[in-house]
């Protein structure tokens, strides 16, 4: 049976060959095997779409006589799936070779494989590690808020050159082999022709000038290796587990380059006697037989001190009391959350005698 290509593309017949290229352009992203979410048995059927309806004479046979015109599978003569993926990857194609108007196959696939597109080169795009530490923190300094100071050892930039790598002073050139540009292009033979990729300067490393010295402190790498002080404000609120994200705070990676992140992950300690549920907290408090039947005003722990409770009469053992606006500050600033105090009737192993007459009379008279 004859295979609709511009259904599958999701194009009319009518398309231009710009509209064919859109269309190729975003579903090879979509359905890339090598991409989180592909579809190998789509993205193929969507290359052997393109390879003819892509194509402008092979268009016209199509048009004229379906798909099987003269395509066998879509990779034409001595070629197979394994080296369309070579080739999509920038390993080459197995000699393989078809021209589809210029089109730039490395323009599609370089945001994933890092290679072609044209800004994606430069050094300027550079980033250096993300790093993740951990803080410990108490209970109450997790719930209200707190400073910590982190010190850690990692790669910044150059205090002598400035993260430049350049010798301060030094006479500064126009790169010679990139012209400034800080990038290069170069030709390579794919399944789709000849394919143009551009790539950092191995001679600039991207800068577009070269320095007549090179900093004698980092040796023209931009970075050293030392130790960072940080001063780290922890809202209040913030559970166990989450981060804070200090952007620009991470690794260097070299001259010219930016920053990557530091993630400071809080490790929270338990607090005996109270349990936290999102913004809420749990707590308990213990009262006889007699205060249950009779009620009474107890102290309670909250986490903002001592507070009275009132017990009415009558209160059952693991009865909840809510506490409004004593929980735990909203991260987000929002209000706080409340306190539920469970009330557990302690009931005697033993009474004495007088006790005990007491009790039964009392029986008597509930009964």
């Amino acid at each position: 049976m004859s295979k609709d290509y511009y259904k599958i593309l999701g194009i009319s017949k009518d398309a231009s060959q710009d509209e064919i290229k859109k269309a190729f352009r975003k579903l090879a992203h979509k359905y890339h095997p090598d991409k989180q979410g592909g579809d190998e048995a789509k993205f193929k059927e969507v290359n052997e779409a393109y390879q003819v309806v892509g194509d402008e004479e092979k268009r016209k046979k199509y048009d004229q006589f379906g798909s099987d015109f003269d395509q066998q599978g879509g990779f034409g003569q001595g070629a197979n799936w394994e080296d369309f993926m070579r080739a999509a990857r920038g390993q080459g194609g197995g000699g393989f070779n078809a021209n589809f108007g210029g089109f730039d196959f490395g323009d599609i696939f370089g945001d994933i494989f890092g290679f072609g597109g044209g800004s994606r080169g430069g050094r300027g795009q550079q980033r250096g590690n993300d790093i993740q530490v951990d803080v410990q923190l108490e209970f109450r300094e997790a719930v209200f808020g707190v400073e910590k100071e982190i010190r850690l050892t990692k790669n910044n930039p150059c205090d002598v050159c400035s993260g430049s790598g350049n010798e301060p002073g030094s006479k500064v050139t126009t790169c010679s082999e990139c012209h400034g540009q800080g990038q290069v292009r170069r030709v390579q033979q794919t399944i789709l022709g000849a394919m143009q990729t551009v790539a950092t300067c191995p001679r600039c490393d991207g800068a577009g000038s070269v320095a007549e010295k090179s900093c004698k402190h980092c040796n023209g790498h931009g970075m050293v290796r030392s130790e960072s002080n940080y001063n780290i404000k922890i809202p209040a609120g913030i559970d166990d587990g989450q981060s804070i994200r200090l952007p620009g705070k991470g690794e260097s990676a070299g001259a010219g380059s930016q920053a990557g992140d530091l993630y400071v992950r809080v490790r929270v300690r338990s607090e005996r006697g109270f349990e936290r549920d999102g913004n809420d907290i749990h707590t308990e408090a213990h009262i006889s037989v007699v205060q249950a039947i009779l009620g009474d005003t107890i102290e309670i722990d909250t986490l903002d001190g001592k507070k009275r409770l009132v017990i009415p009469e009558g209160t059952q053992s693991h009865q909840q009391f809510r506490l409004k606006g004593l929980g735990v500050p909203d991260v987000n600033g929002g209000r706080r959350g409340e306190q539920f105090v469970k009330v557990i009737v302690d009931v005697p192993k033993r009474v004495s005698r007088k006790a005990k007459k007491i009790l039964e009379d009392l029986n008597n008279e509930l009964n």
